[in-house]
C-alpha cells in the first residue's frame, strides 16, 4: 500500500503544482488513498521531497534527484553539521558555516546539482551561491532550510 501511495504521490506532484501537505492529502484521498496529514508528512520525508520555485514564482513540491542516495545522505549530513545560517541578497545565497567548512559545504551544494544554482564560491566560513534569479535564490534558501530541518 505504501509503495502504491508513493507512486501516486510522484504522479500527482508531476501532474499538479502542489504546495501544501493538506492539498497533497486531499488529492490522495480523492484518488482512493485514505491518508492523514501525518502520513503525508512521513511520505514527504521518505521520498526526499522539497519545495521548489516554479516559473510563476510560486513554490511547489518536487523530489530531490541524487545520483546515488548514499551520496545524498553524505551531502545532507555535511550541510546539517556545518551550516550556521543562510541568507539571500538578490540572486545570491550566502551560507555561513563553522570555520574551515565552507569548501566542503560548497562541494556538497555543487554535487546536489540543483539547476537554479549557477555556481558557488567558498572562503573559510562563507559561501556565495549565484542563482539564476532572486526568486530562485529564495527557493534555494527554502530547500536548504528544509534539509537542515529534517531529522
Amino acid at each position: 500500500m505504501k509503495l502504491a501511495r508513493h507512486e501516486k504521490i510522484i504522479e500527482l506532484i508531476h501532474q499538479y503544482d502542489i504546495d501544501t501537505q493538506e492539498e497533497l492529502a486531499a488529492r490522495l484521498n480523492e484518488a482512493g488513498f485514505k491518508v492523514t496529514q501525518a502520513t503525508v508528512s512521513r511520505d514527504i520525508r521518505a521520498l526526499k521531497m522539497t519545495k521548489v520555485a516554479g516559473k510563476d514564482g510560486k513554490s511547489h513540491y518536487a523530489i530531490l534527484k541524487d545520483a546515488a542516495p548514499e551520496l545524498g545522505d553524505k551531502y545532507t549530513r555535511v550541510l546539517r553539521d556545518a551550516v550556521i545560517s543562510i541568507d539571500v541578497g538578490q540572486n545570491l545565497v550566502v551560507v555561513k558555516t563553522v570555520p574551515g567548512m565552507a569548501m566542503g559545504v560548497a562541494a556538497a551544494l555543487d554535487a546536489l546539482a540543483w539547476p537554479e544554482i549557477l555556481g558557488c564560491i567558498a572562503g573559510d566560513d562563507t559561501i556565495m551561491c549565484a542563482c539564476r534569479s532572486s526568486d530562485l535564490a529564495l527557493g534555494v534558501m527554502e530547500k536548504l532550510h528544509n534539509i537542515l530541518d529534517q531529522k
